[in-house]
């Protein structure tokens, strides 16, 4: 019940598998390619921590400064936590909130904007003490996003296009789905219903567009990973992001617990949250990964 999908492969900096596989939407015999958008979801979240990351490079910010330094209206529930709530906490999903706060926000079809996202923040109760347990949440990464904006003076999404995609190539990619136009080759969203697949509507919410708005090719993902794959620098032998900063990025930050599966396929002993990315152990190896998921489409 998978319509379509694409599946890029990076090894040693080289793209050496780019390919489409089935349709763009059910109905008609449009095939996916490499060029096909797709929604990348919760992808967006590593790329939200780079941008702050370039901003830590500039010395513009620290990871550990405290948000209320840069947003002075953030308020958590309590007092003490707003008080001490750094940058390095809005990415790490240990803010004692439960699991997807607040997200009827912008779900299925709410349209909250950035500053409702911020004032709803200090009426969230939290479920656990801060910093004590890992709960995945979006509405940290929207403010996230906002940090970025009112440290750059540009637009979150501006500041994602003009100062990661662009270095890097990534010319169909898009910071937020209401900028990829009537581009005809985009990936359909497609869901189950009583048991039958069908097409569903764009999940367009671009006030979250800093926690889960990109819209991508494999192409331009590949780019990205390639980057990464080089500890931060690009092919010219210009750095994107420091060593120093690609580092901090893949460094564990939350626990999380490792699910018996993973133990049992993956001999997995530890998994974790750094920011933007999972870390966990794969067969002796590190695995850095992330995955994303919008209505209709993973």
């Amino acid at each position: 019940q998978t319509p379509g999908i694409v599946i890029g492969v990076v090894k040693e900096g080289e793209l050496i598998y780019a390919k489409g596989h089935g349709v763009r939407e059910i109905g008609r015999p449009e095939p996916v390619d490499a060029e096909t958008i797709f929604q990348i979801a919760s992808l967006t979240k590593a790329f939200t921590a780079a941008s702050l990351g370039i901003l830590v490079d500039e010395g513009k910010l620290d990871w550990d400064d405290p948000v209320i330094d840069y947003l002075p209206e953030f308020r958590m529930y309590d007092p003490w936590v707003t008080r001490e709530f750094t940058i390095r906490d809005l990415l790490t999903h240990r803010s004692g909130l439960g699991l997807g706060a607040g997200d009827l926000l912008f779900w299925p079809q709410a349209r909250s904007t950035v500053d409702d996202v911020i004032k709803a923040m200090r009426h969230l109760e939290p479920e656990t003490s801060f910093r004590t347990a890992y709960a995945y949440d979006n509405l940290l990464y929207v403010i996230a996003g906002e940090v970025v904006a009112e440290v750059s003076g540009v637009a979150w999404e501006d500041f994602v296009e003009g100062r990661i995609m662009q270095p890097l190539g990534m010319t169909e990619c898009r910071s937020n789905p209401d900028r990829v136009g009537n581009n005809p080759n985009r990936a359909t969203p497609h869901m189950v219903v009583d048991g039958e697949l069908q097409t569903t509507f764009f999940s367009s919410r671009g006030a979250t567009a800093a926690a889960g708005g990109i819209n991508c090719t494999i192409d331009g993902l590949a780019k990205w990973a390639a980057m990464h794959l080089a500890g931060g620098e690009l092919p010219s032998g210009k750095r994107l992001l420091s060593e120093d900063t690609h580092a901090e990025l893949w460094a564990p930050v939350t626990l999380i617990p490792v699910q018996g599966w993973a133990r049992e396929y993956g001999r997995t002993h530890f998994s974790t949250y750094g920011l933007g990315w999972r870390l966990s152990d794969f067969h002796g190896h590190l695995l850095v990964s992330h995955g994303g998921a919008l209505q209709g489409m993973t």
